[in-house]
């Protein structure tokens, strides 16, 4: 069945779409270099939302089928370790978050494990969820900044954390995709998104109010890793 050219047209525009996030990231990085904190999270907040929803345009076009020698995932990969890995670590460097002569080791951290997540197999499960926490390094970029008030010995720790959970085989939420608490994985994704805005709008003054909205985004994240993991787990026994 031959691929109609408006169809084919489309398919283009989405794959472009999703690789204009990069544009978004260096806008960040320009930004970054000019200490324009707000601004600089405010382009990879766009970056976000650009891939928060260029997946649902490839499904409605159905970019492999349109354009079969062209592979969007591989796209999405490319734009998604700038954006959540290495911006995210030039951020923080450059925003002097951590002790300096553990700056270096920091970045090695957020970049090294970021590498090896995406050379895993088998990165989301079949029941889509994230097997690890997933390469989103932009949002422990936005909790250091602009929510936490912790010294930079403790932000370090923070990075070691979380680069190790990549590798701990806990089931965190993949909001856009289906799942078992889906909806109320996207209405709490929603939520934090907004909080994120209004607090990077605000920086740097810190609203109590947006602190606990961010708190709270981040214990039902963490909390529903641990819920859905220990259901898989004790499903399995029972199997």
């Amino acid at each position: 069945m031959a691929i109609s050219i408006i169809r084919k047209s489309f398919a283009w525009l989405v794959h472009i779409f999703t690789a204009s996030g990069l544009v978004a990231g260096f806008m960040a990085i320009l930004a970054i270099n000019e200490n324009e904190w707000r601004t600089a999270m405010l382009w990879l907040i766009v970056a976000f939302i650009i891939d928060a929803v260029d997946g649902t345009f490839a499904r409605i076009v159905k970019v492999d089928e349109a354009l079969p020698n062209i592979k969007g995932n591989m796209i999405d990969t490319v734009v998604d370790f700038v954006n959540y890995a290495v911006i995210p670590a030039y951020f923080l460097y450059r925003y002097d978050a951590f002790p300096e002569h553990l700056s270096i080791p920091a970045v090695a951290v957020i970049l090294i494990v970021s590498a090896i997540y995406y050379g895993k197999e088998g990165m989301i499960y079949k029941d889509m969820y994230f097997v690890g926490f997933p390469v989103l390094w932009n949002i422990i970029a936005f909790y250091i900044i602009f929510v936490l008030n912790a010294g930079e010995k403790f932000n370090f720790f923070f990075i070691v954390l979380f680069g190790i959970l990549h590798f701990v085989p806990v089931k965190f939420a993949y909001p856009s995709r289906h799942s078992r608490f889906q909806k109320l994985d996207l209405l709490f994704a929603l939520v934090f998104g907004a909080t994120m805005l209004f607090a990077v709008y605000f920086y740097p003054e810190k609203k109590f109010y947006l602190s606990i909205n961010a708190y709270i985004c981040a214990v039902y994240f963490l909390g529903m890793a641990v819920f859905n993991t220990v259901m898989e787990n004790f499903k399995n026994l029972a199997v």
